[in-house]
C-alpha cells in the first residue's frame, strides 16, 4: 500500500499515468475514490496524483483540531515525496481551500491550479443557509447509506437527481464502497474549514488560476466563487448554469475538458 510519511502521519496516495504531475486535493470526508470520474481522464494527459486527506481512507486518523494550512503541508510533502516539482492543481471544496494555501505556500512548485465549488473563507465567505449547514454537519446515528442518501441534494442539483439517476446511482455506489469516516476526523474536518481564511492573501497569488462554480451550489454558492476571482490577479471564472456543488460527478466532461484547456494553456 503506497504510503507517504507526511508530518509524522501517513498519508495514503495512488499515481496514474505519465507526463507533467497533477494533484486532485478532494474535499471533506473524501479520498481517492472521489475523482472516479478524472482519473481515467487526466492520466491519459499527466501524471496523475490522488490522495486520502488526513482524516479519511487510508491515511491516518489523529485527533483534532486541523487546519487547512496543515492539509496543504501534508500535500507539499507528498509532491515532495513523490519528487513532483512543477505541478498542476486541482482541488474542490474543502480541496480548493487545501489548494489556496499550497500556492501561497510554496508557489514556485505549482504550475497553475484549478480551483472549484471552494471558497477562501474569513469573514468573506457567502456560508449556506443555516437549515443546509445544520442537516449537512449532523451524521449522528446514521448508517453510513443513510448519511449518503442525506446529503444527495446538498450535492447535486434538483435537475440532476430528477433526470440523471445513472449519475447519482455512480455516485451513491463510489460512496458507499468507502470506509464510513469516523466521526473525530469528520469534525476536525470542518474546524478545518471553519477556520480557514485566506482572503486577504489571494492578491499575493501570481500562479494562473482558474475558478469554476455551479450556479445552484447550495453548500458553496456560486458567489464565493466570485469573490475569489474578483480577488486573485488575472484569475479566469467558469460559472455552470443549474449545476449543484458535486461538479466532479454532475459535470465531469465540462470539468474534465475546462481543466485540461486551461493547463495545456499554462504548459512552460
Amino acid at each position: 500500500m503506497p504510503l507517504c510519511k507526511c508530518q509524522e502521519i501517513d498519508i495514503y496516495y495512488e499515481t496514474s499515468g505519465d507526463g507533467q504531475p497533477l494533484m486532485l486535493i478532494s474535499g471533506l470526508s473524501g479520498g481517492n475514490w472521489s475523482w472516479y470520474e478524472q482519473v481515467p481522464f487526466f492520466k491519459n494527459h499527466f501524471r496523475t496524483i490522488t490522495f486520502d486527506n488526513r482524516g479519511a481512507g487510508r491515511s491516518s486518523m489523529p485527533a483534532g483540531p486541523y487546519s487547512i494550512k496543515q492539509l496543504a503541508e501534508d500535500a507539499l510533502s507528498l509532491l515532495n515525496h513523490l519528487a513532483a516539482d512543477k505541478s498542476f492543481i486541482l482541488g474542490l471544496s474543502m480541496g480548493g481551500m487545501i489548494a489556496q494555501e499550497l500556492v501561497l505556500l510554496a508557489p514556485h512548485r505549482i504550475q497553475a491550479v484549478v480551483l472549484g465549488c471552494t471558497h477562501c473563507g474569513g469573514d468573506l465567505r457567502i456560508p449556506p443557509s443555516p437549515e443546509v449547514l445544520e442537516i449537512f454537519m449532523n451524521n449522528t446515528g446514521l448508517s453510513h447509506e443513510q448519511i449518503v442518501d442525506k446529503n444527495l441534494p446538498f450535492f447535486f442539483s434538483e435537475s440532476c437527481r430528477k433526470n440523471r439517476p445513472h449519475v447519482i446511482n455512480a455516485y451513491r455506489k463510489v460512496q458507499l464502497e468507502t470506509p464510513l469516516q469516523p466521526e473525530h476526523t469528520f469534525h476536525a474536518q470542518l474546524q478545518a474549514i471553519g477556520s480557514f481564511s485566506c482572503c486577504d492573501r489571494l492578491p499575493q497569488i501570481q500562479v494562473p488560476i482558474l475558478v469554476i462554480t455551479g450556479s445552484d451550489d447550495v453548500l458553496v454558492p456560486a458567489a464565493n466563487a466570485r469573490i475569489l476571482a474578483g480577488r486573485i490577479p488575472h484569475a479566469e471564472l467558469i460559472e455552470i448554469p443549474g449545476a449543484g456543488h458535486a461538479i466532479h460527478a454532475e459535470c465531469r466532461d465540462h470539468l474534465n475538458e475546462s481543466s485540461l484547456a486551461f493547463f495545456k494553456r499554462h504548459v512552460f
